[in-house]
């Protein structure tokens, strides 16, 4: 089309001027186009014969046409109009049958995911309604495809009908954005649930249900809780976890810890002395929590733990998902960076799904914590983010790890010591009385001396009938926690029937963990050392767990942290001996009670059991 378009310029521009447009300077106008010695006719009459002498089958209105429309629009008239044309997304379509089209798929948005057949049943009916037998008819099936094709773009009407529902809800105008300058400024949370099948506790294989926060100025993880299903409590000891400093595990690479990453580890050491030994994982106080309208986080526990640690409470709109847009992002990346490479990966959606890929389920949800934090130190802390780029050089990105040591040295660093009586405070609480057998929580019965004096007494509370406020930790029934209400502070009740308490993951690991680092070079990790951590890491989440453990303290350290699962903050210590439970002192000394002599049952005999009724 230009081609041709460039091809009559030439010649018009001789007819015009008599000289071509390809001829050098000082040329004279070719015979017959001289505009001194020829009319305009003349000169067209002539370029008529040349070109058809040359075999083109040309009009001389044609040529009339077309130089008329070069004078005026230039090389642009020369163009084929048909090319150029302009015309509406509808075409020619009756606008009724326009309109009728677009409340059909308006219609569709909570409607189950259909065909164009049934729309076009549904737009013949809407005709049918409004114009009675004045109803114009459907164009022919290929121009009415085509019409909605253009009319539904990129509103999923014959897909995901989940994609289709949240598009709806989106609003018509521009979204705004909210700057993070700091860590812990704005920090999402959200829970989901993870496409990998676990064994759990009991047995059962089914998906876990992963919830963590997403900070918003580095797109660093301060935390994550794998649970089998998500509880207020979870989400409330997920702010202690945010808020201490992430231990170094054994088996961990060297690579992992603070002091060889590009965080100002030296510096951050001297202001927390919890940051000598810490991994690569940065604490992020959060001042603005975003969430959901979930009942996890519009609980009364969720609220008040965030109340108790002065942050602030900010739940998002109703239907309204991309106010938590980042947390809801970053659930995709687990899914392709972590979740695909571990035993058990059962796809995001059935049709992804492989044959009886839930039978290669072999990780526990306690396992599979420890991998999931050991990946969000070794991969997610260090890979750079697209929401990480510098506008003055945004051909580089950044990682987590990069822009917190960019942010902390202008917005600073101020530690919390999180306290065991802080821990208890984010807990949930019931509100029981305290008799004579000691406090009943959930079917199990907790006492200590230390209660006897408050035994049948009230509380002073009255807003809750003279009760005594309960603090429990869902996954650890050991012990549970009485506010002492006359005196302060807390009282810590062992289970009664407890015969050997577990023992968290703390001292014991981080201990070991400081004996292997001290073996160890002080020298900075290379990124040769964090990608072979993170592909070893994967390696051992695709091939299962180990069958035995290395050395025998190593399997002792894992079995008591598995026992209990990670640290979900600075648990409170255990009663002392002589204040604990008699049953509990004894098994902690290694004592158990002895058992009573076993009197087996006889056999029944139904005959001789007949003989003793009497009619």
């Amino acid at each position: 089309m230009v081609a041709r378009a460039r091809w009559w310029e030439r010649h018009l521009i001789e007819l015009l001027t008599g000289v071509a447009p390809d001829a050098a300077p000082e040329s004279t106008p070719q015979s017959g186009y001289d505009p001194r010695r020829h009319t305009l006719r003349q000169r067209e009459l002539a370029k008529l014969t040349e070109l058809r002498a040359a075999g083109h089958s040309v009009s001389f209105t044609t040529l009339k046409r077309l130089r008329s429309a070069y004078e005026q629009q230039g090389l642009w008239g020369l163009v084929d109009q048909r090319y150029a044309r302009v015309s509406g997304p509808t075409g020619r379509v009756d606008q009724r049958v326009v309109a009728a089209t677009v409340q059909a798929i308006d219609e569709e948005t909570n409607r189950s995911t259909g065909t164009v057949g049934r729309l076009a049943r549904r737009v013949t009916q809407i005709l049918a309604a409004e114009h009675g037998s004045a109803a114009p008819a459907l164009p022919s099936p290929a121009t009415f495809y085509r019409l909605v094709g253009r009319l539904s773009q990129g509103r999923h009407t014959f897909g995901s009908a989940k994609t289709r529902r949240s598009l709806a809800k989106t609003p018509k105008g521009p979204f705004g954005s909210v700057s993070a300058l700091r860590p812990g400024q704005w920090v999402q949370i959200d829970s989901t649930t993870i496409d990998v099948r676990v064994v759990l506790d009991n047995g059962v294989i089914d998906r876990a249900e992963l919830t963590w926060m997403d900070d918003a100025a580095t797109r660093g993880i301060p935390a994550a809780v794998l649970r089998p299903t998500t509880k207020a409590a979870d989400a409330a000891v997920l702010l202690a976890r945010s808020l201490t400093p992430e231990p170094m595990r054994p088996g961990w690479v060297d690579a992992v810890r603070m002091s060889r990453s590009v965080l100002p580890h030296r510096r951050l050491a001297a202001l927390d002395d919890q940051l000598a030994y810490a991994a690569a994982r940065p604490v992020i106080v959060p001042e603005n929590i975003v969430c959901d309208n979930g009942n996890v986080y519009v609980s009364q526990t969720f609220r008040t733990a965030c109340r108790a640690m002065g942050i602030n409470f900010q739940p998002t709109h109703l239907g309204s998902p991309w106010e938590n847009n980042v947390v809801e992002r970053s659930f995709n990346s687990v899914g392709t960076l972590f979740a695909q490479y571990v035993a058990g990966y059962v796809g995001r959606s059935v049709e992804h799904r492989g044959r009886n890929a839930e039978k290669k389920a072999v990780w526990s949800i306690v396992e599979l914590q420890a991998l999931l934090d050991e990946w969000i130190v070794t991969v997610w802390q260090n890979r750079p983010h697209d929401g990480l780029r510098n506008p003055l050089t945004p051909d580089t990105a950044l990682t987590p790890n990069e822009q917190y040591a960019a942010l902390v040295e202008v917005a600073g660093y101020v530690p919390v010591a999180l306290g065991a009586e802080d821990y208890i405070e984010l807990l949930p609480v019931s509100w029981r009385t305290i008799g004579r057998s000691g406090i009943k929580l959930n079917r199990r019965t907790y006492d200590d001396e230390a209660l006897n004096d408050l035994r049948g007494e009230p509380s002073g509370v009255l807003a809750k009938q003279d009760r005594w406020e309960v603090h429990f930790d869902p996954y650890d029934i050991t012990r549970i926690w009485v506010r002492n209400h006359r005196h302060g502070g807390w009282i810590t009740v062992s289970w009664r029937h407890l015969r050997s308490a577990p023992v968290p993951f703390g001292e014991l690991a981080w201990q070991h963990a400081r004996s292997i680092l001290r073996r160890r070079g002080e020298d900075m990790a290379t990124e040769a050392e964090i990608a072979s951590a993170a592909a070893q890491l994967l390696d051992r989440a695709e091939q299962g767990p180990a069958p035995k453990a290395a050395k025998p303290r190593d399997r002792r350290v894992a079995g008591r942290t598995r026992s209990t699962n990670t640290p979900s903050g600075p648990r409170p210590d255990p009663p002392d001996e002589q204040d604990a439970a008699p049953g509990v002192a004894a098994a902690r000394e290694g004592n158990p009670e002895p058992l009573a002599e076993v009197i087996p049952l006889p056999l029944f005999d139904a005959r001789e059991e007949a003989r003793k009724w009497s009619f």
